[in-house]
């Protein structure tokens, strides 16, 4: 399993979790650096990964690549001629690697890129002013953004092409697909809102008691929140109430949240419920959040950067099965999902 972080001093950090068991009674964790460098030129704004493949865009208006088995860098991507606001990583269910990697900016345009070799596939733009965040369906079919004009688009990422285009009456942060792709969730502020995919449909709203900087889906409709009021939340989007809470989770804003369970990979199925928070302090921690429906938990592992994060993402190394980003060794398996974009 591993982590990747970007900060604003144009650091990237990677970290690999092992389990650490000196005894069968007992479970340590411990979060082993695998590499710390200045890889862009300016402040780090996004980071994604799949696997063992990792990206991060910047305000220097590039895209880098990892290979995070081999802690080396792949490259960079220059299409973009504004800041990289956003990353997302498709993986179909049957492969072990990404099949694509689309990307959004600060000037409103998004790219569609080949992950296997990275390849530009398609440019457009579909905001107006700059996209804020993107979120893939898990069909890998469609996209959502929204951006500074205050709109939500869809792009057909089969087509190439923005399908749908809606004002929003205020401008949204944050959007996210869950799990099975049937909700998405928008924040606005210190507000979530739970809409259902087919149609839009508001389901309910989330109010937070301050400004909300990242959101995670988990499991069975749980939806992971973190911001300024320096807490982990887990609402039970079922019901818009909230399920647990850690309480001043970090002592500075929470950026970033992972959930590392069935769907990015766990260190041994046995394992907790893992979720994984940064903090602007630079602060990585690992959370068992099953103990926090009691009490307020002690993190599993930690990481002090040391320096001001901005973002985190995370993946499981063992899923990606091949030795580096590239063509794929399974040629029949590779024209199996390559007629899609």
């Amino acid at each position: 399993m591993s982590l990747i972080a970007g900060s604003y001093e144009k650091f990237i950090w990677g970290f690999k979790l092992k389990s650490l068991k000196p005894n069968p009674d007992s479970q340590s964790l411990t979060l082993t650096p695998l590499f710390s460098y200045p890889s862009h030129l300016s402040s780090i704004t996004t980071v994604a990964t799949a696997g063992s493949a990792a990206a991060s865009g910047g305000s220097d208006d590039t895209i880098h690549l990892y290979d995070m088995s081999s802690a080396t860098s792949l490259g960079s991507l220059h299409d973009h001629s504004a800041t990289v606001t956003s990353l997302s990583f498709f993986t179909p269910p049957h492969l072990s690697f990404p099949l694509n990697l689309v990307s959004a900016a600060a000037d409103g345009s998004f790219c569609i890129y080949e992950a296997d070799p990275f390849v530009l596939l398609k440019s457009l733009k579909p905001h107006r002013k700059a996209i804020n965040d993107v979120s893939l369906h898990p069909s890998g079919k469609l996209a959502l953004t929204v951006g500074k004009d205050e709109c939500l688009s869809m792009i057909n990422l089969v087509r190439g092409r923005r399908s749908f285009y809606c004002r929003l009456g205020k401008e949204a942060s944050l959007v996210t697909y869950d799990g099975s792709g049937d909700k998405f969730y928008m924040a606005m502020e210190d507000k979530v809102m739970v809409h259902e995919a087919e149609d839009a449909r508001l389901l309910c709203e989330l109010e937070n008691s301050k400004r909300v900087l990242c959101v995670e889906p988990g499991e069975n409709g749980v939806l992971y929140t973190g911001g300024e009021d320096r807490c982990i939340t887990a609402w039970d989007t079922n019901s818009g109430k909230v399920a647990y809470r850690i309480e001043d989770a970090h002592p500075a804003r929470v950026k970033g949240i992972v959930v590392l369970t069935s769907k990015a990979g766990a260190v041994a199925d046995d394992d907790p419920y893992l979720v994984a928070s940064a903090s602007s302090d630079g602060v990585i921690r690992l959370w068992d959040v099953r103990m926090a429906v009691k009490e307020k938990p002690n993190p599993l592992a930690e990481a002090n950067t040391k320096s001001r994060l901005t973002c985190l993402a995370g993946s499981s190394l063992k899923s990606f099965k091949r030795p580096q980003i590239g063509k794929s060794d399974n040629k029949e398996e590779h024209d199996a999902v390559t007629e899609g974009v």
